[in-house]
């Protein structure tokens, strides 16, 4: 069933009206907080359905607005709903009580806090970063969780949200939400080591491409990414090693050496970064000559070799741009340690 609908947030000192949808039992918004609008009566434009739904939730006549997007709804296998959103800051007349629920003027910055829809994060983040106008498509299942979320067109990253032992809570989370709430999400670390005739390995370290959204011109690990929602830790390390720097290697190859939690908080580009990330650590130890790489532009700018021990001063002392945690590199010592002692007992 295609429905077209309205959505708008009315803006007053820093604060968005929201509606706490309480009252019919059958709401497929039952609990949850959003705008205020509805949906089209019959041949009624979106701008009509607005000023009429706002009247009628509110009390209030609104005196401008801006058209922000248009939100396409799924909900499990039969609505699929077309929201026209909008916001503004121009109203007036005496409000009313609503019968949809409990109206409250909210603080901005408390708004993530709320029980929403996890998709309705996505949009207040870029109504927050000043888009003009977007398309976003949002897919949920009948158990609320987003399974899709596609930006005018091009699908978004959705990640588990993920307690302190791993297991998953049920929440899955766009990558800016997740980043914008400092939500704990899973991440796979694979450092490429060599032997050599110094602290006893090289670390093969990327340079992360300067438009990446944190950390740009940094040195990181060899190979990391974010695992995907439903997706697991090994087979995002094997995806990251093949996207990044075209290695294909196979599960066999790829030794775990531990798990660590960490992050930290951050601005890029004008706006707060938080990172908490649970991350499975893995060693790859087969040859690799870096001038056969093929770097994914968009994520690596460069890769170098750097003996362990240098590199550990370098991180320790800041002696160059780097996103790298010294307690991984005492994980990855440790097991270096081990595969040390392995290879001269094989000598």
């Amino acid at each position: 069933m295609d429905r077209m609908s309205t959505l708008c947030y009315i803006e007053r000192d820093g604060k968005y009206l929201m509606l706490h949808r309480t009252v019919k039992e059958n709401d497929v918004n039952r609990d949850k907080w959003i705008g205020v609008g509805g949906h089209f009566e019959h041949g009624e434009s979106p701008e009509e359905c607005l000023l009429r739904e706002v009247k009628e939730e509110t009390g209030y006549t609104l005196t401008s607005w801006e058209y922000r997007g248009i939100v396409t709804f799924v909900y499990g296998k039969d609505t699929v709903e077309y929201m026209s959103l909008y916001t503004t800051d121009g109203f007036e007349g005496t409000p009313i009580e609503c019968d949809e629920g409990e109206l409250e003027w909210v603080e901005k910055e408390r708004i993530p806090s709320l029980e929403l829809w996890e998709g309705d994060k996505i949009f207040f983040r870029l109504l927050d970063e000043g888009r003009e106008f977007f398309s976003l498509k949002l897919v949920y299942n009948t158990e609320d969780i987003l399974q899709y979320a596609a930006l005018d067109g091009k699908t978004m990253e959705l990640f588990d949200e993920v307690n302190p032992d791993g297991s998953r809570t049920g929440v899955v989370k766009e990558r800016g939400v997740v980043h914008a709430e400092g939500a704990l999400h899973a991440t796979a670390h694979t450092w490429i080591v060599r032997p050599n005739g110094k602290s006893g390995y090289d670390l093969l370290l990327q340079k992360r491409s300067a438009c990446k959204d944190s950390n740009p011109g940094c040195y990181d690990i060899s190979s990391a990414g974010h695992v995907e929602a439903g997706h697991g830790y090994r087979e995002t390390a094997l995806r990251e090693l093949r996207e990044e720097l075209g290695i294909n290697a196979s599960e066999e190859q790829l030794r775990e050496i531990g798990t660590r939690r960490g992050g930290f908080k951050g601005e890029f580009y004008g706006r707060p970064f938080l990172d908490n990330e649970l991350s499975r650590i893995y060693l790859y130890e087969e040859p690799v000559d870096i001038s056969y790489l093929h770097l994914q532009e968009s994520e690596v700018s460069e890769v170098i070799w750097m003996d362990y021990g240098e590199c550990c001063e370098n991180v320790a002392e800041n002696r160059m741009p780097h996103c790298i945690y010294m307690e991984e590199l005492e994980i990855l010592g440790k097991a270096l340690g081990i595969l040390k002692t392995e290879r001269e007992e094989r000598l």
